[in-house]
């Protein structure tokens, strides 16, 4: 069984909005979200992704997926925590 990588990542919006998701490629994910295609989430709809600000990689999906439920969990002044690398302050 082909094992592979996958990412949580967090996508910042033209407006600073915060949109989470899992993949197994954080560029080509980015570039089907900014396309404004059938690909990218109902999120971006009327938004405009500007730059992946997090990425976080996992063996399997259900890891990533576990964690992104974490991630989604938390507050804004979270994330920014862990945008910055101080998940714990």
């Amino acid at each position: 069984m082909k094992q592979s990588n996958w990412f949580v990542y967090i996508i910042q919006s033209e407006k600073g909005h915060l949109y989470t998701g899992i993949t197994t490629d954080v560029e080509r994910r980015f570039k089907e979200h900014a396309d404004s295609t059938k690909k990218g989430a109902k999120y971006f709809r009327g938004k405009v992704p500007v730059e992946v600000v997090f990425q976080k990689n996992f063996k399997d999906r259900s890891s990533a997926s576990k964690y992104e439920s974490l991630v989604k969990k938390m507050t804004r002044a979270n994330k920014l925590k862990l945008i910055l690398g101080r998940p714990n302050d």
